[in-house]
């Protein structure tokens, strides 16, 4: 990488290249169980229910972030976002330690504040010392939400340490913020090289991802400053000659939510929820490759302004096998001899996709699970939004790791409230799905 290039604020505008580029993908693997015979794991604890309702304070659990706790691994954090609702924060035991709420609107007629997704970064150097960050998007505001993590700190373990300058992430002003194509997916990233590190955000309704440089402020705050964005296709030459963009809503793009980077070698992984998952250089630059698609990819469909739906068209078979619309969070699970996974959830049909994180073995599918019932009052997973997986000990409950993912339909429910959660899974359950 020309390391000149990644302190020059430039857009990046691909659109043309990836679709002829989206055309190519690996090549099948022998792995092609159904969703019906995908293996099953169950999770050992679930966090308490959400109601996205005036009640509930529209809290609508989405999106967790694992911090490990090195002193004390038993006693580690599971960071959560819940859109109007802010920032949970859960211990081991799956039970609330810290509720954080979201930022008020900035005026009587401005969005409130909205925490979309979460991801961690470790030892960032500020003004008062190195710190452990808990990063969010706040879709909201159009802005990055900081917030320092101290476990055993009176009052709770996170602190907000957003410089209050923080500048949009997308808009020009209030009113375009109000529109709400903000920022929306976010994953973190440490370049080894320099030791700087970044936050990429993505776009909602839109398909750019924008490259942020994480930096101190005054007071031991944390802001940042745009580098480059890229810009993702919404159209698609299919192999028939004729062009495809995915139904929705007059105005909306192809969005991206679910993004992941493998630290071994600079690679973002971003789930396009009705097109597939995309392997690109972190830091923006070359172009990006289509490594698998949705089983939809190239189903035409007709918008309904009545039912706000789309009816699909007849399927002219040119989509994958592995994942169903959406594609959402995508988690990376790292293995000590650098084998290891891309998790994605595959939310159309409640089941986890594993791609094979090796450059050498073109990201090739590896098989993939769903997370079930374990027993009539903990349920499993469905329409999976945000999924966060880490491999390390975490004391006596989870010597094998933890994987949480979220539960868009928390169940037994009252029937009238929309109810979500988070679940958590003993890895070690994952990688035996995984290994069979």
């Amino acid at each position: 990488m020309n390391r000149s290039t990644i302190v020059r604020s430039a857009v990046v505008t691909v659109a043309t290249a990836l679709a002829a580029a989206a055309l190519v993908v690996p090549a099948e693997a022998q792995h092609r169980a159904s969703a019906d015979t995908l293996p099953l794991v169950t999770p050992r604890a679930e966090t308490p229910v959400l109601h996205d309702d005036d009640e509930g304070g529209n809290a609508d659990a989405d999106d967790p972030a694992i911090w490990r706790n090195a002193a004390a691994p038993g006693r580690s954090l599971v960071v959560a976002t819940a859109k109007e609702g802010g920032l949970r924060v859960y211990d081991l035991d799956a039970r609330l330690v810290q509720s954080i709420a979201a930022p008020p609107a900035a005026g009587e007629d401005d969005a409130p504040g909205r925490f979309n997704n979460v991801d961690l970064v470790h030892g960032l150097r500020l003004s008062s010392g190195k710190a452990d960050l808990a990063v969010t998007s706040d879709r909201g505001h159009d802005r990055l939400r900081f917030y320092r993590i101290d476990r055993d700190q009176a009052g709770g373990p996170l602190t907000d340490v957003t410089d209050p300058a923080a500048p949009p992430v997308f808009s020009q002003d209030q009113a375009e913020i109000n529109d709400q194509r903000t920022a929306y997916g976010l994953a973190t990233w440490t370049d080894p090289a320099t030791g700087k590190s970044y936050a990429l955000v993505s776009r909602r309704e839109r398909t750019s991802i924008a490259l942020l440089e994480l930096l101190p402020a005054a007071d031991g705050k944390v802001t940042y400053r745009k580098v480059r964005t890229l810009d993702l296709p919404a159209s698609f030459r299919l192999p028939d000659g004729t062009s495809w963009s995915p139904c929705g809503e007059p105005g909306e793009l192809p969005q991206v939510e679910g993004m992941v980077v493998d630290p071994a070698n600079g690679m973002l992984y971003a789930g396009q929820e009705d097109i597939g998952v995309w392997r690109m250089r972190a830091d923006l630059t070359g172009t990006p490759k289509l490594i698998d698609k949705v089983r939809e990819y190239g189903v035409p469909g007709v918008y309904d302004e009545e039912t706000e739906e789309c009816t699909p068209g007849t399927d002219p078979g040119f989509g994958g096998t592995k994942v169903s619309a959406d594609v959402e969070g995508l988690t990376l699970l790292t293995e000590s001899d650098g084998d290891g996974y891309i998790l994605a959830s595959s939310q159309g049909d409640d089941t986890f996709a594993a791609y094979d994180r090796e450059l050498e073995d073109a990201n090739e599918y590896e098989g993939g699970f769903r997370v079930t019932a374990a027993n009539d009052t903990l349920d499993g997973s469905e329409e999976c939004d945000g999924a966060a997986v880490l491999n390390a000990p975490l004391g006596s409950k989870y010597p094998n790791g933890l994987l949480v993912v979220q539960d868009g339909h928390d169940a037994p429910g009252d029937g009238e409230r929309d109810a979500t959660n988070f679940k958590f899974v003993d890895l070690g359950k994952v990688m035996d799905a995984l290994d069979n």
